[in-house]
This record gives structure tokens, sequence and C-alpha cells, in this order.
């Protein structure tokens, strides 16, 4: 078989390749999640051709993965690094912050609330007015935004506004239905639990799954979870719908990332290398994660 020619899912249990079924995967936000799970906890820094052989399985093409490797260095998330005929990438200094800095959102519990304004001056402000609605903001004009938690960086031209909620009633709920397209967060965490909750019923004990399928079966997990989570606006309990269906998604996630990790973690650690070797299959970083899972 040429490297271009994968098959979906060929060698994956029937369970762990049925998560595929309509389930488009972009490479490089895949890689992304591969070394937001797998590598930032382990020091960061990745043979490629680990990443070849794990985006193979759910049908990225060595060649996607050398591009979207090429286009994550030319971001400045990534350094290609050379140890005889073998290439590592390595996060940069700034991606390991912010990859660290999502680890908080998708491995403890929900985060404090911090009301945030955000004023756009000068010209053209829509293309920041995107990028806040892509970090879970909700417009309330062409040049003012609204959010639950810390702006990203942000041009000069902007002012960023610290609230605080005085008032407690249901004009919130009433505010945060307007501002924010609920109902379209609430359907993806519905998508997310009719996919896992069915396999996790399927797979049981997970006795059956090799350490390969619970390393891909989590990566999945946590790539479906980390593009609805890095999303959604995370409004306090008082702002939204009732049966909102986010706890019962964070629970999923949870439960089946713990059941998953110890075979998963096990063939990173036997499989995954370095500059200097393998990877260790545990870190105090990744315990720190299991940890805090625990306590949800």
């Amino acid at each position: 078989m040429s490297a271009d020619n994968v098959k979906l899912g060929h060698d994956l249990s029937e369970a762990v390749a049925a998560l595929l079924i309509n389930l488009p995967i972009k490479a490089a936000s895949f890689i992304v999640t591969i070394y937001g799970d797998v590598i930032e906890p382990r020091g960061g820094v990745v043979w490629i051709g680990n990443l070849i052989e794990t985006c193979k399985s759910v049908g990225i093409t060595e060649t996607l993965v050398r591009t979207a490797v090429s286009r994550l260095v030319a971001a400045s998330q990534l350094v290609g690094e050379r140890e005889g005929r073998r290439s590592f990438y390595r996060l940069t200094d700034a991606a390991q912050a912010e990859f660290v800095e999502a680890a908080s959102l998708f491995y403890g519990p929900q985060p404090a609330v911090r009301w945030q304004f955000v004023l756009i001056n000068g010209p053209a402000p829509e293309e920041i007015m995107q990028g806040l609605e892509r970090e879970g903001f909700a417009r309330l004009n062409p040049r003012l935004a609204v959010g639950t938690h810390p702006a990203p960086p942000l041009p000069s031209n902007v002012v960023v506004f610290d609230a605080q909620l005085a008032t407690e009633n249901g004009a919130l709920r009433e505010f945060a239905e307007e501002a924010w397209n609920l109902p379209r967060f609430a359907e993806a965490y519905r998508e997310f639990i009719a996919r896992f909750g069915s396999f996790f019923k399927r797979v049981g004990n997970c006795a059956a799954l090799s350490p390969f399928d619970c390393l891909i079966a989590r990566l999945l997990l946590v790539h479906q979870y980390r593009l609805i989570m890095l999303r959604e606006p995370h409004l306090p309990k008082s702002a939204l719908p009732d049966n909102w269906p986010g706890e019962e998604a964070r629970r999923l996630f949870a439960d089946l990332y713990l059941l998953l990790s110890k075979k998963a973690d096990a063939y990173v650690g036997r499989h995954f290398i370095n500059e200097a070797g393998k990877l260790q299959e545990t870190t105090p970083a990744s315990q720190n994660r299991h940890e805090r899972l625990k306590s949800l």
C-alpha cells in the first residue's frame, strides 16, 4: 500500500472504526490534537513517523500530514529538527503555553466565569471580531463583543473591559439566547454524547480493544470534545437553557478518557519516540490530567 493509498480505519477494531463514520477530520487540526493529548505532556517533541502512522488510521495520508506539519511550522506552532535521517517536530514555546492553557479547559472543572467586553477601534474591525467569535465571544455590534473568559491576545487598537454581573435573574438567560447560538452548541454536545456514549456501551471495559485502538479512540474523543470546548461560550448555569447537555458531555469525556488511558499510554510508551528515544508512558503532567478528571 502506498503512502497515499489509505483505507479509513483499516487497522482498527470495528468499534473504533465506527467512530469515524460521518466524521470528517482535517489533518492540521488532528495533528494539533495529537500534540495536545500525547506529545505536550511528554516534552513536546515527536518523530514525524509517529504522526504519519497515527493519522493513517483516521484516513489522513502521509502527503496531507507533511503538508499540515509544514503549515504548522509556518504558523510558528512547530519547529523542525533532524537527527540522522529522521525528522522530529517540537512545539514552540508559545504553542506549548497555549496547549497547557487549553488542557486546563479539557481536563479540569468548568472554568470560572470572567465577563469581558471588547471594543474594537480603528478601521476593518471584522477580522478581529471573527477571531473573537471563534474564541466563544458574542458579537453585540460590529465593534463590541462580550465573553465569559479572558480575551485572546489582541492588537493595540482594542480596549478590553472587565465586567461583573450585578443581577441574577431571567434576563441573563434571555440575553444569552440572543447573543449566542446556543442551539448549535447544544446539538454538537448531543452528537458527541450519541457517538461516544454508544461506543462506551459497546466496548465495556475495553478488554477487547488493542492498545492502538485505545489510543485512536482517545484521540478521537479529545478531538471532537476540543472542537466544541474551544468555541462554546462557557456561560454560567443561570444563563443556560434547561437540560443543557454540556455537563453530561463532560462526564462522558472524563469517564471514557480514563477508561482508555491505560492501554493508550502503554502504546505511546512502546512506539512513540523523540530524538532521545522512546517517550515516557506516563509523566507527572499526564498523571495530573488523570487526577483532575477523576475529581469531576
